[in-house]
């Protein structure tokens, strides 16, 4: 059979009605009316409605037609009819016409089905509920709901919305250039996945988490403008909508400033979007860091609707409220929100029961201060604490009108109030239903810190090779580390992250310096970063970029609740493949050849084998920080275990091993039980046990 004459099925209109046709594709539903055989017949492009008269089909095509079940492959011939008036189907594009068939083949046949893959249904005005399956059997049987039409349009309008990055960005003068998979681990804020290498054993290749250091070594080599469509890979824990493997449209130009960026991506932004029908509002207002913070109590934050953040700290300054009074004496703030008009759905019962005393304190607050206002009075358990002039400053300040409720998180630490009351916002809006639907609300944040403080020092906002608003810092000053702020920018979106950039470095003292502020010794700069240093040493072009992650980018243009909804092949949650069964196990023979097994080939050694890479290994995972100098040391020490294991080995022969542990001293009776062994102590004599009498003076004349 040839297929050189095949039509789309869902390409199929009025236009067609008479014309004899070939389609091919899937069985997605049957209708049995006894002499008449109804079938959905789909492809990737559609549907359509196939039927199978013996008033005008062939009785041997017909007895064949009753052996179809869902999802056997067909081909079929057949001539378009313009269905009867009253049995369209508006569910479906081709709904005006059937296909009457005149011949069919069989291309292959399909077992019972691990779930219902069809999503349209049969009779005209009716739509077909789907079927609850869990997400690990659908990936199980991906092929089979990649069938599915949402799950291909999901994909057909990702392929779209990529066509769209690449040709805009072609306009705008900028080339598609790969950079290396297999690549060299270096410190960006996540684990590596790390590759043995066959060639070079007990060394190790180094997905990359990100292109950072290969885009910005192509604008050292004047490329000017570069993207790349890449994949990422990052070990970290899993959240919803994160994935171990991922795609990023990664960017970065020479001779900008921020402002080419925003107004690149706006743009583009824009014309993605389009792809899912949705026109974003331009330009894209920008926020800066402390700002969100302070204002939402998140770094994205999520601007389709209100609820802000109202400072109250001074309100309560000479408060005698004895909680507020003791918070303040400690340094702490107090800030709430208003949420207008909603005193009927909050009752008392829910804010003081359920959201005082589980919702807060699950969000980190250590507490919740509500009220309500009433007949122009603030009402609540609390207020009778607070004087009349600060529940009056809390009406004006809150703009407190009748209907409203009023939320009020206090703390010693500013981070808990404006991170707890962040969450309830969201959880308050989303139970209310203040949030609108089909409303997009693109931000800039911009003016990150530089640096964050941790518990051993500080570490890079985003990552070291961004570039800071200011360089006459010293790196030696923690207070005026934190001081500093970055040129660094994300695209925020609905309370969602899509990518983030910043404008780099590109003079080689300044990232020494900012090497140096994070406590990174000269040893380990050149040993991580020495090629790319070198690169900034060879007239560095003034640049920078962003990257925005793809997978999240598409599935809100598409409105998915997932990302793996517009991946083909994803990880479930675990980070587990439960089609491929991956990570899996490999044989011995492959272990043994990556240099992964000890000398005996049992069992696969920690980190490389090497004695100096084992000390970092060992470092690592310990966290104990190791000098250069106690490595001298340890190196030894390791050098004359082997020794000492290597001649044992040598002495005891094929003997087999002492299973009891006894004492030994230096000169011994055949007949004597050491004095100081603890099997002695315990009054258990074994010296009459021939196997262990030997193996003991075996371990003692090694010794001597």
């Amino acid at each position: 059979m040839t297929f050189t004459n095949r039509l789309n099925c869902g390409h199929l209109g009025i236009a067609d009605v008479g014309r004899s046709i070939q389609v091919t594709g899937w069985v997605d539903a049957l209708r049995d009316h006894g002499e008449l055989l109804f079938i959905h017949l789909r492809d990737r492009s559609g549907i359509i409605q196939v039927v199978f008269n013996p008033g005008n089909t062939p009785q041997e095509v017909c007895r064949l037609a009753s052996s179809l079940r869902n999802e056997c492959c067909v081909a079929l011939t057949g001539r378009v009819v313009r269905r009867a008036e009253g049995t369209e189907n508006p569910n479906i594009e081709t709904g005006e016409i059937e296909v009457a068939a005149e011949s069919l083949s069989i291309l292959s046949r399909s077992e019972t089905l691990p779930f219902q893959i069809s999503e349209k249904a049969m009779l005209a005005g009716v739509t077909r509920q789907d079927e609850t399956v869990s997400e690990d059997l659908r990936l199980q049987y991906r092929y089979l709901d990649l069938r599915r039409p949402s799950m291909q349009d999901n994909l057909m309008k990702r392929h779209r919305i990529v066509r769209c990055i690449r040709e805009y960005l072609d306009e705008q003068g900028f080339i598609e250039v790969e950079t290396p998979i297999l690549t060299k681990s270096t410190p960006e804020g996540a684990r590596d996945y790390l590759v043995p290498s066959r060639l070079h054993p007990q060394r190790f290749y180094a997905l990359p988490q990100s292109p950072q250091l290969f885009k910005q070594l192509l604008m050292v080599s004047g490329f000017e403008r570069y993207y790349q469509i890449a994949r990422c890979f990052r070990d970290e824990d899993l959240r919803p909508n994160r994935q171990p493997e991922f795609t990023q449209l990664d960017l970065e130009a020479s001779f900008i400033d921020e402002e080419f960026i925003y107004r690149l991506f706006e743009e583009l932004t824009e014309r993605m979007f389009a792809v899912g029908g949705i026109n974003l509002p331009r330009p894209f207002p920008r926020m800066a860091y402390r700002e969100a913070v302070d204002a939402y109590g998140s770094d994205r934050p999520d601007t389709r609707f209100g609820l802000r953040f109202i400072e109250a700290t001074d309100i309560f300054q000479n408060t005698s409220y004895g909680i507020f009074k003791q918070i303040l004496q400690r340094g702490g703030c107090i800030k709430g929100i208003n949420i207008k008009g909603q005193s009927e759905k909050l009752s008392k019962n829910v804010l003081q029961n359920e959201y005082a005393k589980e919702v807060a304190p699950s969000f980190g607050a250590k507490g919740m201060t509500w009220m309500r206002v009433l007949d122009g009075h603030l009402e609540s358990n609390i207020v009778q604490f607070f004087s009349p002039e600060e529940r009056q400053a809390i009406l004006q300040r809150f703009g407190a009108q009748n209907g409203d409720v009023l939320i009020l998180v206090a703390d010693a630490s500013y981070r808990t109030v404006t991170s707890a009351l962040g969450q309830l916002r969201l959880h308050i809006a989303g139970r209310l239903g203040l949030i609108p639907g089909n409303t997009y609300c693109p931000l800039w944040v911009t003016h990150f810190p530089l640096f964050e403080a941790t518990d051993e020092g500080i570490t890079s906002s985003h990552h070291p090779f961004t570039s800071p608003d200011r360089s006459d810092f010293d790196p030696s000053d923690r207070e005026e580390l934190l001081s500093l702020y970055s040129r660094s920018y994300d695209l925020v979106m609905n309370g969602e992250e899509l990518g983030g950039g910043s404008i780099r470095i590109n003079d080689r003292g300044l990232q020494q310096r900012i090497f140096q502020a994070l406590g990174l010794s000269e040893s380990d700069v050149e040993e991580k970063f020495g090629f790319f240093l070198r690169a900034l040493d060879y007239g560095a072009p003034p640049h920078g970029g962003i990257a925005l992650g793809m997978d999240r980018v598409v599935s809100m243009v598409l409105g998915t609740d997932s990302i793996r909804e517009v991946i083909a092949f994803p990880k479930n949650r675990s980070a587990y493949c439960p089609l491929t069964d991956a990570p899996s196990t490999v044989a011995r023979e492959q272990l043994a050849e990556l240099s992964l097994l000890d000398l005996a080939g049992d069992t696969p050694i920690p980190g490389t084998g090497e004695k100096r890479e084992m000390i970092d290994h060992l470092s690592w995972v310990s966290r104990i920080a190791v000098d250069s100098k106690e490595k001298f040391f340890i190196e030894a020490a390791l050098d004359e275990a082997a020794r000492l294991a290597e001649l044992v080995r040598k002495k005891a022969g094929d003997e087999e091993p002492l299973y009891a542990v006894v004492d030994v001293v230096n000169r011994v009776r055949e007949d004597a039980v050491p004095r100081r062994s603890p099997l002695a102590e315990k009054g258990e004599i074994f010296k009459n046990a021939p196997a262990v009498k030997g193996n003991f003076f075996k371990v003692a004349s090694i010794l001597e």
